[in-house]
């Protein structure tokens, strides 16, 4: 029961954030993904992009003309197969990840000093630190 509460809570959590990130862009769920993926893997194929989010190429294409057409992505030719094209973030790309992942924080960090008691946000940050442990598992 306490495993499938907190797969819960944290899928709740993880939904709130992503919309709070995703709210001024108009961006999709998908397009998002996208432009987290680049950040944390780097440049990418089309192909391995699809690959990547489990979509087909044509969704991962029109995927990356809307980025595209945003000024969120860059295709470049890939360095070690020119025939190819790899596709990395803009400027501006890096830029939105920026204000999304603050927009995020400061959301949350609104939430926590408005909605909780000081006990409370003690109570939360010390349940934090057991939390994390099963990110070492």
């Amino acid at each position: 029961m306490a495993a499938r509460e907190l797969r819960a809570v944290f899928s709740r959590l993880r939904r709130t954030l992503r919309e709070k990130g995703q709210a001024a862009s108009g961006l999709t769920p998908s397009q998002t993904a996208v432009l987290s993926r680049l950040i944390t893997d780097g440049p990418a194929s089309a192909s391995a992009l699809a690959a990547a989010e489990r979509v087909r190429p044509q969704s991962m294409a029109a995927t990356l003309a809307v980025l595209e057409g945003h000024g969120l992505v860059v295709r470049r030719p890939d360095p070690e197969d020119g025939r190819r094209q790899l596709v990395g973030l803009s400027e501006t790309g890096l830029s939105w990840i920026a204000d999304s992942r603050r927009a995020r924080e400061e959301w949350l960090a609104r939430a926590f000093q408005e909605d909780f008691t000081e006990v409370e946000r003690a109570t939360v940050l010390a349940a934090l630190s057991l939390l994390d442990r099963l990110n070492r598992r």
